[in-house]
């Protein structure tokens, strides 16, 4: 194995972690809960049966696949695999597995559906497959409503619904706030929809910022300058750094926390016999109830010195046995088709973990067609970066609602004109 580079920029330290020799394969993995702890026994169990072929797995933080990456891409000095959400932005990088592969056939049957996802345009490769599913949905703390005599909202209840109770229950319970969402533009954008906003234009560009989602997002900052939202989660960064609030609801100093499915494991581990929660779905907006779906990819790279061997590692993670354990070890919804139809049987006892997962299963019946587009849409991630940079800036008091605004619409511009 070649030496890891560490290359310093403002700050952080960059793996350059593409395998130089025959039999090196690197892998750039992040985890949202215990899912890293499963995929590196799994490439254990894969090295056992291929001690021909050397895998390293380099685990990170999230920020690192969303901010490093795509410079480490553009530089040549990524990993020979790794496992990314950006999927679209940065598919010019991602590597046709086709050629390669044990059997492409099982793969455009099982993993088809969301092959476009990460494909450029007009493609029709097989760069990799989704590790899971997810949905975005909401969590609260059933415990503190039934402390506070607070009914659960009902099926159909909207966001303000939410966040009413929510406020009753912090008032109540003297919890510091109410609610919180992700610093994600991802996190906030199934909450627009429902509000009947619309990202792509007809000509399938990005659309300036329309009167539904203006009409959401003023509302997100007020709940934010009221004291309502967790404001700490969005004004402690800056930019487009991602920031979950997950540690917060775990330690109930949120009521109601807006993320998604692939929390559920982090939650079961985390808060054990702490509080009872539940997963709640996505409240409703004007026009829809929506999530937005999404997951992770692991996707093979094009620049790779070994795709022969990138092949064989991907073709044993992505095979029904593999795929099957990964998914009921880390309670992720799975991809797979044959996984799917053969049934799961999560491996916990855990009621809250169970009855999540159902409560998302269920939510995906109401995912919106705009929420259906987005992953496989190419500005997806423009769109998603200008919105959680301006947004946390008028949260900070930097600029207005307003002047926010015009600022998204601004930042799509130019990087649409970058581009071309």
């Amino acid at each position: 194995m070649k030496s890891i580079s560490i290359l310093a920029a403002a700050g952080i330290a960059l793996l350059s972690s593409t395998a130089a020799f025959a039999g090196d394969v690197r892998i750039m993995w992040y985890s949202d809960g215990v899912e890293g702890q499963v995929f590196k026994d799994l490439i254990a169990k894969f090295q056992k049966d291929n001690p021909d072929i050397k895998v390293t797995v380099d685990e990170v933080a999230y920020s690192t696949i969303k901010e490093q990456l795509p410079v480490q891409l553009a530089a040549g000095n990524g990993p020979d695999i790794a496992r990314v959400t950006n999927l679209k932005s940065l598919s010019q990088y991602w590597l046709d597995l086709t050629p390669y592969l044990k059997d492409a056939e099982f793969w455009k049957k099982n993993y088809g559906d969301q092959l476009d996802w990460m494909r450029p345009d007009g493609s029709n490769i097989i760069p990799g497959f989704m590790t899971q599913i997810t949905l975005t949905g909401g969590f609260v703390n059933k415990t503190l409503f039934d402390q506070a005599g607070v009914a659960l909202p009902g099926e159909k209840a909207t966001w303000e619904d939410w966040v009413n109770a929510s406020a009753k229950v912090a008032k109540s319970q003297q919890v510091p706030y109410a609610f919180a969402i992700d610093r994600s533009g991802h996190r906030i954008t199934g909450p627009a929809i429902s509000f009947g906003a619309n990202y792509i234009g007809k000509d399938g560009m990005p659309a300036p910022l329309d009167d539904a989602a203006k009409k959401y997002l003023t509302q997100l900052i007020k709940w934010n300058a009221d004291g309502v939202s967790d404001k700490d989660v969005w004004v402690s960064a800056s930019g487009t750094t991602y920031k979950p609030a997950a540690d917060d609801f775990i330690n109930a100093q949120v009521v109601m926390y807006y993320a998604g499915s692939w929390q559920i494991p982090n939650f079961m581990t985390k808060i054990g016999t702490n509080f009872d929660w539940v997963a709640i779905g996505s409240p409703c907006g004007p026009t829809a109830c929506t999530g937005m779906p999404g997951g992770a990819g692991l996707v093979a790279m094009k620049d790779t010195k070994n795709p022969k061997d990138v092949a064989k590692v991907m073709d044993f993670l992505a095979s029904t046995p593999v795929a099957k354990d990964f998914a009921e070890r880390t309670l992720f919804l799975p991809s797979n088709k044959e996984v799917v139809a053969g049934g799961l049987d999560f491996k916990t006892d855990n009621k809250f973990a169970k009855e999540a997962l159902n409560t998302f299963v269920k939510a995906t019946t109401t995912t919106a067609p705009e929420a259906l587009k987005l992953p496989g849409w190419k500005w997806s991630d423009t769109y998603y970066g200008a919105l959680v940079s301006r947004v946390g800036q008028a949260m900070a008091g930097e600029m207005t609602a307003e002047e926010a605004f015009k600022r998204i619409d601004s930042d799509i511009a130019e990087k649409v004109k970058a581009a071309k």
